[in-house]
């Protein structure tokens, strides 16, 4: 073992080592002719491609220094590979630190700000790697070293405060006590023969993957490296599936507590009830704190260790319920709501460093601005700033913010903002020179009278080079979730200027269901999926219809996914006002649906019960009970992969259609899950669909 490490330390020596350490022999300066800008263009799909995907910042202890990973993608390769960059807080260039072509991920600083972790596979397997840095020039110096060698592989890795060990997670089978059992459990699922899996519950698979019978579990290894050790022991996953955002785990500011998010219900797949547990970092017997029915999530320690705040949900069940935010006084052992007549879901959480204050973001009419309270006054927020952000951190001083910022014209960069100012400063600029090329219009926004008289918020984008006088035909996108929004945000997938970009108008709408309204705005879809979101849908294209004269109103598509794919498959039965529609990732029927998806407190809540308990509710919203009305030429889109919305929706779909007679067409991925990631497919992806548009609309 020790003759594997330093083979692996002197091939870290090429791969690791700091990039722009050498600059090239300045030339004598020769006098240039003028060279006439290139002219912009159109935002076509490559430009996309050339974007740097920017991750979740990591600002130094010092304050003077932020890590940060930038994805790139590479379509010849059909891949993506992460990098690690910092950039200094005062402004100036980003620099990459790492270079390994199987990429890095997950940089955090050491207490001390002269390390830094991050996740590489740089060893033949994902495991924890340390590197030291120089505070004075911001670069990486010395060679990383691997800390753990766990053969479940490791992710997530944060620092204990006392900079004495880090905690990470790693895919486990729950029987097995050491890493020699995984190891050999592993090695014997693979070479066996026989492929075939037993099931004796539900949620055996989830998303994109099969169980695999195995469970996250939380381990901690001595920051200079050696053996790890399960904190989490049992059939219980720690933390729970997520799809995204922060950290679902932390430790406590002096490093003797693990608090940790985890389900522990019975059935997990009817279940929201997510609770938050501490457990001391030696291991021991985990103490549940959380009491309420609802999802609790995401705990994080105040610096002075006082108080543990997290996110709370109150209805179970629910997984779109409001989420609140509540401190638990770790004395006391009380826990405080801080947000419960605060009508916006509580998301990114960050504390100032004095402990009094919680910055936090909140999804609100298209955007996520940033606010802040204090722990002594509940209810009490105050706005910091309006626009998309994201992945909050305090300096250490608390005179500083910094996040991710993003609009629908530019995705991520890393600003920073003087607590107290409403002027954010952008430190990255690594997407200005693709961005400098290409047009983009901004994003208008209107307001009209929805279902029952609710004010209803829609989006409108014009094409790049818009004339007025003229006629533009309409891509019409419709969320998923459905408790999401539409707004200013970038997206790769849905990306409402690439949409614009070939001649058309972009229309979106934030019907009932969507997010940033206040919880009765989301509720109001609750049993009603095909009622007042589809009217709000179908009035704000009639107001945006005679409120902009310069839409073609006979040559219309709607488009949408997941939920919005229901809806896309709803509209079938419903009108015709639209040449064609495209439905990716769609529920067709809704009781088959029920018996093929994973999580089933989503249906079982949105329909009131279950298909045999309530088969009217079912079948009374339900796209294919209105088949005998489908005319409007649709493309059907589905991925082998998707458990949340099984691939057989989309075949019901497409043969539906078929038999019908009605012009149709299937893109089928064999490799993809609910949404299309791999770069090459995405391509195909977007051809496709803008071709089928562009096939009736023109």
């Amino acid at each position: 073992m020790r003759r594997l490490m330093l083979f692996i330390i002197v091939l870290t020596m090429a791969t690791f080592s700091p990039l722009h350490a050498q600059t090239a022999p300045e030339k004598p300066a020769q006098e240039k002719p003028a060279e006439q800008k290139p002219k912009k263009h159109a935002f076509r799909f490559e430009d996309m491609m050339a974007l740097k995907r920017i991750g979740a910042p990591s600002l130094s202890p010092d304050g003077k220094w932020v890590l940060f990973t930038a994805m790139d993608v590479s379509l010849p390769e059909n891949k993506k590979t992460n990098h690690i960059w910092v950039v200094p807080t005062t402004g100036g260039e980003a620099r990459q630190l790492t270079g390994d072509p199987t990429g890095e991920s997950g940089a955090r600083w050491s207490p001390d700000g002269k390390k830094f972790l991050f996740i590489s596979s740089h060893s033949g397997s994902q495991q924890v790697w340390v590197a030291d840095f120089d505070a004075g020039t911001g670069m990486m110096t010395g060679t990383p070293k691997a800390i753990t060698n766990i053969s479940s592989e490791a992710d997530g890795a944060i620092w204990s405060p006392d900079g004495k060990n880090v905690v990470f997670m790693s895919e486990v089978f729950p029987g097995c006590a050491d890493d020699l059992c995984n190891k050999t459990s592993n090695e014997a699922r693979a070479s066996s023969k026989v492929k075939a899996m037993v099931f004796e519950k539900l949620l055996f698979r989830h998303w994109n993957a099969f169980t695999q019978f195995k469970r996250s579990h939380l381990f901690v290894v001595p920051a200079e490296g050696g053996t790890a050790k399960d904190l989490t022991p049992g059939d219980h996953a720690v933390p729970p599936f997520s799809l995204g955002g922060q950290d679902m785990y932390s430790i406590s500011p002096d490093g003797q507590e693990v608090a940790f998010t985890s389900n522990h219900d019975e059935v997990e797949a009817i279940s929201t009830n997510n609770d938050i547990f501490v457990v001391p970092i030696t291991g021991g017997t985990p103490k549940k704190l959380s009491t309420s029915p609802g999802g609790d999530s995401v705990p994080i320690y105040s610096p002075d260790g006082k108080w543990l705040a997290w996110r709370m949900q109150v209805r179970p069940g629910y997984e779109s319920d409001r989420f609140r935010l509540v401190v638990y006084d770790r004395k006391a052992g009380q826990i405080h709501n801080l947000t419960e007549n605060v009508d916006r879901w509580v998301e990114n959480i960050a504390w100032a460093p004095d402990s009094k204050t919680i910055y936090f973001t909140s999804e609100d009419k298209g955007e996520i601005p940033i606010y802040k309270i204090d722990v002594d006054r509940p209810n009490h927020i105050d706005e910091v700033l309006r626009g998309s952000n994201d992945e909050l951190q305090v300096s250490g001083d608390g005179k500083t913010l910094v996040f991710s910022r993003m609009s629908v014209r530019a995705p991520n960069e890393i600003f920073r903002l003087a607590t107290g100012s409403k002027q954010p400063e952008q430190l990255t600029h690594l997407n200005d020179a693709v961005l400098s090329q290409v047009i983009m219009e901004p994003m208008q926004t209107f307001w009209f009278t929805g279902a029952e008289a609710a004010k209803v918020q829609g989006f409108l984008i014009k094409p790049p080079n818009f004339k007025e006088g003229r006629k533009y035909p309409v891509k019409f996108l419709i969320h998923g979730g459905p408790q999401g929004q539409w707004g200013e945000e970038w997206s790769y997938r849905w990306n409402a200027e690439l949409f614009a970009a070939d001649g058309y108008v972009v229309i979106m709408i934030n019907p009932r269901g969507s997010t940033g309204y206040g919880q009765a705005f989301i509720d109001g879809i609750n049993g009603d999926w095909g009622g007042k979101p589809y009217v709000d849908l179908m009035r704000g294209l009639d107001y945006a219809e005679q409120q902009y004269p310069f839409i073609d109103k006979a040559n219309e598509c709607a488009l949408g996914a997941s939920y919005g794919g229901y809806m896309i498959n709803w509209i079938l039965g419903h009108t015709t006002r639209f040449k064609c529609l495209v439905s990716h990732d769609g529920m067709f029927n809704t009781e088959s649906a029920y018996g093929s998806t994973e999580e089933l407190w989503f249906p079982e809540w949105e329909f009131k019960g279950k298909p045999w308990t309530n088969r009217e509710m079912y079948r009374k919203w339900s796209p294919h009970q209105f088949a005998t009305q489908f005319k409007t030429p649709t493309l059907v889109v589905h991925g082998q992969l998707d458990y949340r919305l099984d691939v057989s929706e989309g075949f019901q779909l497409f043969t539906t259609l078929q038999r019908l007679k009605v012009p149709s067409k299937m893109l089928y991925f064999p490799d993809e899950g609910h949404w299309v990631l791999k770069p090459l497919n995405s391509q195909l992806w977007y051809e496709t669909v803008n071709g089928w548009v562009e096939q009736w609309t023109r």
